[in-house]
């Protein structure tokens, strides 16, 4: 007769204090097989939520959430977390449209005290909190847990900063994998590795001086401390080192896979710690199953999988994705040009340059989580003659707002920005949606702003951005292309024209990007009901072909832009402008794009079809604005 597992007796962590150490290991284990189960069905992030499996656990155990409130940076490790706080019976539902967010989310339990999907976020929020609690003379505890990938993020150091000076209770787990989702890189990722040569030390060494300078007077304080002597110079490298100087107390490093000590040193921490502590836990990214523990990155995040084999499950075939046909491009142009160089933030094969990589080992160079310093380390590039390309998902270029104002635009540099992600992309949700960058970009002066209409067209732009004389962004979507033949001859394409792809005397379709697609297909359907549209490929939302649209919003009488963008500031605000500024009068007009809200997870096709950019919903909207009710 088989045994319940104990899983199915855990709705919330309170039952995890009537369990023993053995019972813990056991329950450990069926959290893995659930895990992995169940993300093999929904795909998910994978290797991280199995390295933090005991620390959940040990977590749960010993603090009393949700009224000790705990932060998971980024969220990529929570699956364990919402398993054993009330959501097991709905896990299955994960990243499934209208199921559980893959990140924490405060609107879905009390368990999350955070929404998170960005790294390098816990340590300030969790300080906020502290902070808020010590005001309402709330004694419980603070918990932020953060990988050391999201370490290089430099508001980590500046929450870290802070927290030391206040002096306030906070717990600061460090979950040291070595990875954050390609394995990590710079000093301060070698540091906390503890795989420093004789060798490389002295180059760390002067790294961290140069990095501990920034810090005004913590920083100056640390070195002096080091140069005192030689005996200080190698507790230099010791973990702990780094954060007892920045007046944090440091425990560790604590195997992570083993439930006694951790429960300990987090015990002895609730009843006797005071300040801020940092606790250093050493795991294994991938824990309990052995494809994720060999190739984590593969397994950071990852679709539909065999359990079995832990290879993808077969799908239907697919033309190759733009990222691809970007990172296949930028070897193509670099081949030809050395002054190409490329960069990443951390995101090598997710931005398709692991390719470039290999073949320009010299060339390429990934940062790090550090969104702000890649765009103005390739700005620095850029006054030397090197043409940067800079791949950064469009959600997390967010972050570079004002680097990509001031480092590059302002002093007109020739540096390309690659948007990779750019609209809606399904099942990781509105913090990964890339649906502001049309807003938060064309309003930015030098700035050239393109989107593909195919994969064929990104080829052209990604051409035509290297060789423009100043700053240009090209913007492509998650997923397969059209499918289309490439061009074997890569061209420059005029900046600021269009094309016409459909003439039609009723109404004109402004499509861009990924929407250029369905438009065409919306029109074909307009045909038939004997609405002859004319569709226009901007090409470019800054600057406008300010000639061919106005031609054909003047032919036409009637204008419908789309775009899979909020509506607030993108490329139908910009058209709409450009009417009024050219006083252009008695045009009906509307504007399709994502309503003001943030867009939940789900299919990408389906999140379309709500947000009312498909073909379907441009037939209604055309119909509609021509004065003809639907058949």
């Amino acid at each position: 007769m088989s045994q319940t597992p104990l899983l199915d007796r855990i709705n919330s962590p309170a039952d995890l204090k009537l369990l023993n150490i053995k019972e813990l290991e056991t329950l450990a284990a069926e959290l893995r097989q659930t895990i992995i189960k169940t993300v093999a069905q929904t795909g998910g992030h994978l290797a991280p939520s199995l390295g933090v499996v005991e620390l959940t656990l040990a977590i749960h155990y010993v603090f009393d959430t949700p009224d000790d409130k705990l932060i998971w940076d980024v969220g990529h490790q929570c699956y364990a977390h919402k398993l054993l706080t009330g959501r097991r019976e709905r896990f299955a539902t994960l990243r499934q449209y209208q199921g559980l967010s893959g990140f924490p989310k405060r609107e879905e339990s009390p368990y999350d005290a955070f929404d998170t999907g960005h790294s390098s976020t816990s340590i300030s929020a969790g300080l906020g909190i502290a902070i808020a609690k010590d005001l309402k003379g709330d004694p419980h505890k603070t918990i932020a847990v953060i990988g050391d990938g999201s370490m290089t993020g430099g508001m980590a150091f500046e929450a870290l900063n802070q927290a030391g000076h206040l002096h306030k209770d906070l717990i600061v787990i460090l979950n040291d994998n070595e990875m954050s989702i390609s394995p990590n890189v710079g000093a301060l990722s070698s540091f906390l590795s503890r795989k420093l040569t004789s060798k490389t030390a002295v180059r760390v060494k002067k790294e961290m001086e140069h990095f501990l300078k920034s810090f005004a007077n913590v920083g100056e304080n640390i070195l002096t401390i080091l140069k005192k002597s030689e005996e200080s110079f190698k507790g230099f490298f010791t973990p702990g080192m780094l954060f007892e100087a920045l007046k944090f107390e440091y425990i560790g490093p604590l195997p992570g896979h083993k439930l006694e000590p951790l429960i300990e040193a987090l015990t002895n921490v609730r009843d006797f710690g005071s300040g801020p502590i940092l606790i250093h836990v050493l795991t294994t990214k991938g824990k309990g199953y052995r494809p994720a523990e060999d190739n984590p990155g593969d397994f950071h995040g990852v679709g539909p999988f065999s359990m079995e084999t832990g290879l993808p499950l077969p799908s239907p075939p697919a033309p190759p994705s733009y990222t691809k046909v970007f990172g296949n491009t930028l070897i193509e142009i670099a081949e030809r040009d050395p002054r190409v160089v490329g960069i990443t933030a951390a995101m090598p094969a997710g931005t398709g340059l692991t390719g470039f990589a290999e073949k320009f080992p010299d060339r390429f160079f990934d940062v790090g989580i550090a969104e702000q310093h890649a765009i103005t380390y390739a700005a620095g590039m850029a006054t030397e003659g090197l043409l940067p390309v800079v791949a950064i998902y469009s959600t997390f270029l967010q972050r570079s707002l004002d680097q990509i104002i001031h480092d590059i635009c302002l002093p007109d540099l020739p540096v390309t920005i690659a948007i990779d992600r750019g609209g809606l992309v399904g099942d990781d949700g509105p913090t990964h949606h890339g649906v502001f960058d049309l807003s938060f970009l064309r309003f930015i002066p030098n700035l050239v702003l393109m989107a593909p209409k195919d994969e064929n067209e990104l080829r052209h732009m990604l051409h035509t951005a290297i060789f423009h004389p100043g700053p240009a962004a090209v913007r492509y979507p998650r997923g397969s292309g059209e499918g289309i033949a490439l061009d074997q001859e890569l061209v420059r394409l005029p900046i600021g024209k269009g094309e016409l792809l459909k003439k039609g005397d009723d109404l004109l379709l402004l499509p861009i990007g990924n929407r250029v697609a369905a438009a065409l297909e919306a029109a074909e359907g307009l045909k038939k009901l004997g609405v002859e549209a004319a569709v226009l490929n901007p090409r470019f939302v800054k600057p406008l072909d300010e000639e061919l649209i106005c031609h054909w919003a003047k032919h036409t009488g009637r204008v419908i832009t789309i775009e899979e963008n909020v509506k607030k500031g993108g490329f139908g605000s910009a058209v709409l402008e450009l009417f009024a500024q050219k006083k252009i009068g008695g045009l009906k007009t509307r504007v399709m794009g994502l309503p003001d809200r943030f867009m939940e997870h789900g299919p990408q096709e389906q999140l379309r079809h709500r947000g009312n950019i498909d073909a379907p919903a441009i037939i209604v909207e055309a119909l509609a604005i021509c004065g003809k009710r639907p058949e």
